[in-house]
């Protein structure tokens, strides 16, 4: 196969790897990043050239020179291991086109990241958040100077059915904005929502959720949709204005209720996400059971999850080890 353009350049390469992206279904995200990545290096490359070089076979001292330059500004290990991902797309995308004869960084280590435990909800705290937006104690005062919610507004409902809706299924904040009503089946309990990649998936609801969602669907969204203009777009969670809901304003919301509740220190909206995968696992759950509901395509994704609470350490020891009595025995004669 030829290569895109006369001179093979590189900004070609790229831009026919981006459109391959895009072919893909490649998320917005996933797509920048990608372009960031591999524009940042083929720049760098005309900057800092070397005789008989260019970006079809650049040098080891010029790969080391790249990274040494990704440390110096300041890019943290995940951001580098980030970039180094695209770049090792963009050639393998290259060599199966034909325009280099191998992969460059191919033998050049990933910066060890950090092995970070999630932030993880309790069951209790679970229960804040959902007062905050209008549960069984929802009249009451959640913090000084703070109110729960009207529990018959519009926005509430809304509100509720998002928390409950993002804990009982473990969903993404994409997949929550994303969702549609023509995939919503309340009768079985579940949610089909498209993931990472353009997975499609389905989120299973418990009762809270279904009963949530039934509520705000009869009561919530069709309030919110009266002084809405243009036609009716199917997205499940809308705004005040009746649109659909984006995911920067999921993010606000949920923080927001996080704020209320009295649970935003260290917590995102992901934590709901986060949350589920535990309370499941603590509960008895298989493993790949949590990673088909995750969504996730490697089970090693899945195991970070896998961390046992300190009380669970504190009680499994005391059940199970012989010699587990805090204090001395008392002698038997």
């Amino acid at each position: 196969m030829n290569a895109p353009g006369s001179d093979r350049s590189g900004e070609a390469a790229r831009d026919a790897f981006l459109g391959s992206l895009a072919a893909r279904d490649a998320s917005p995200h996933t797509s920048r990043a990608y372009a960031t990545g591999v524009t940042r290096f083929l720049d760098w490359l005309t900057e800092h050239p070397e005789d008989g070089r260019d970006w079809t076979d650049p040098s080891r001292r010029q790969l080391r020179a790249f990274l040494s330059a990704l440390d110096a500004d300041g890019l943290a290990r995940r951001s580098i291991s980030s970039r180094l991902a695209a770049l090792r797309s963009f050639y393998r995308y290259a060599r199966r086109q034909g325009w280099v004869t191998g992969d460059p960084w191919g033998a050049v280590t990933t910066p060890r990241l950090p092995r970070r435990l999630p932030s993880v909800l309790d069951i209790g705290e679970v229960e804040q958040i959902l007062d905050a937006v209008g549960g069984s104690r929802a009249r009451r005062s959640l913090s000084a100077g703070s109110r729960a919610a009207d529990p018959s507004d519009p926005l509430t409902l809304r509100d509720r059915a998002i928390v409950e809706t993002a804990y009982g299924a473990g969903l993404r904040i994409s997949e929550l904005a994303g969702a549609r009503l023509s995939d919503l089946d309340l009768r079985r309990g579940e949610l089909r929502v498209l993931g990472k990649g353009r997975k499609e998936r389905a989120g299973l609801l418990g009762r809270p959720a279904v009963e949530a969602l039934t509520i705000y669907l009869a009561d919530g969204r069709p309030r919110l949709r009266e002084h809405a203009f243009g036609a009716d777009p199917g997205i499940l969670f809308l705004n005040n204005a009746g649109d659909p809901l984006s995911v920067r304003g999921l993010r606000y919301r949920i923080d927001r209720l996080f704020r209320m509740a009295g649970v935003s220190e260290g917590s995102t909206p992901h934590t709901l996400r986060h949350s589920f995968a535990s309370h499941l696992l603590e509960g008895g759950a298989d493993l790949r059971v949590v990673q088909e509901l995750l969504g996730h395509e490697s089970l090693a994704t899945t195991q970070i999850y896998t961390h046992v609470s300190p009380a669970r350490l504190r009680s499994a020891y005391r059940d199970a080890h012989p010699r587990s009595t805090i204090g001395p025995r008392q002698h038997q004669p």
